[in-house]
């Protein structure tokens, strides 16, 4: 049964947006955001509306300091212009890009499609964005309200052989600007990239990048994989995660397991996020934190369009969690929805911080 804040956006604005193709909904999105900020008492109120605070929900992970431990996951801001929007919006953090070293379209549209049966998304987008220059020049104009993730790519262009140096060129423009970085190789739209996840692979890139910024990276760190791993090579890049000195992992990108949607034999090419990776995710977050016993934190993302969801991914592990196909298909107001869940059921439970319920149903 959906809460009044989601039925006000299931009866309005999800009527005339979701009439639209993803990606020009989206587009529109962003021009209503820049014209409701132009307007001054439209903000306030949205804030308002999507805004829930609690001391009990505010968190410290890898040094950062979080009012809340819900974040927009990569992919929704993919160029970084919408932060300073999505800063108001209820989210503790806003995850950029991806971001790669140099401009690129992306594929051919389309390129987004709706399983709405499935409550899914697929994307093959591709890493559209403007290039690190670009992002930078943009990005350094905003006021930082909250906390900002940088999530790297590799240009699709650029030769596997000079992958580090792209790499290496994003966090070094974008680090200042950032409280956190991301070394995205599971996004399973640029050709190759996947394959960053094979063990030498992963130990070159990963020394390659530290070596390149120095000896060390510039600002924590986290590496994002894929739920499609087997849970026998996803253990063995958390022991490299670990000897690196990376902050922490992002469990998980989307997965290409059509059978993970109904009527899946004519489901398009491409990354499925949504209610169908929640399990997988999940049940991946939870592995990673049997293995980590704490020395990291996770950051746990795929399928969260609710307070359930959220709390599931916390107590299999997650420490901070984000969202992006929920927020598509439950709308605005699902912040203040999912955070109010999880401050009602922390006092009903007398937990006094959200940080002890970290991993408490992994056994």
């Amino acid at each position: 049964m959906l809460n009044p804040r989601e039925l006000i956006y299931e009866t309005t604005l999800k009527q005339f947006f979701f009439r639209l193709n993803p990606e020009n909904a989206h587009e529109l999105s962003k021009n209503l955001l820049q014209m409701a900020n132009s307007l001054p008492f439209v903000f306030p109120i949205l804030e308002k509306l999507t805004t829930y605070e609690s001391p009990r929900l505010r968190v410290n992970v890898a040094g950062i300091d979080f009012k809340n431990p819900l974040g927009m996951a990569a992919g929704f801001d993919k160029t970084g212009e919408l932060y300073p929007f999505l800063a108001r919006l209820g989210f503790g953090h806003v995850e950029i890009g991806t971001i790669t070293g140099e401009e690129q379209p992306g594929n051919p549209k389309p390129r987004i499609f709706r399983y709405e049966k499935d409550s899914a998304l697929v994307n093959r987008m591709g890493f559209n964005n403007p290039g690190c220059d670009k992002a930078y020049e943009m990005i350094v104009k905003q006021e930082k309200k909250i906390p900002r993730g940088i999530n790297a790519g590799k240009t699709k262009l650029v030769p596997v052989e000079n992958t580090i140096d792209d790499y290496v060129r994003t966090f070094k423009k974008l680090s200042s600007l950032g409280d956190y970085g991301v070394i995205n190789i599971s996004s399973p739209n640029t050709p190759g990239l996947r394959n960053f996840q094979e063990k030498d692979a992963f130990v070159a890139l990963i020394n390659g990048i530290k070596k390149g910024l120095g000896g060390k990276f510039l600002i924590p760190t986290f590496i994002k994989l894929a739920p499609d791993l087997d849970d026998s090579v996803i253990e063995e890049l958390l022991d490299i995660t670990l000897d690196f000195g990376l902050a922490g992992v992002i469990l998980t990108n989307t997965t290409i397991d059509k059978k993970k949607i109904s009527h899946y034999t004519s489901v398009e090419d491409g990354g499925i996020s949504g209610v169908p990776v929640r399990k997988r995710s999940t049940d991946v977050i939870r592995l990673a934190f049997k293995k980590l016993k704490g020395r990291v934190p996770i950051i746990g993302v795929g399928g969260i369009d609710s307070g359930e969801a959220a709390l599931e991914k916390i107590q299999a592990g997650a420490s901070l969690f984000q969202i992006y196909t929920g927020y598509i298909y439950k709308g605005p107001l699902l912040p203040f929805s999912i955070l109010e869940y999880l401050d009602k059921f922390m006092k009903r439970q007398g937990v006094v911080h959200i940080s002890e319920l970290v991993g408490t149903e992994v056994k």
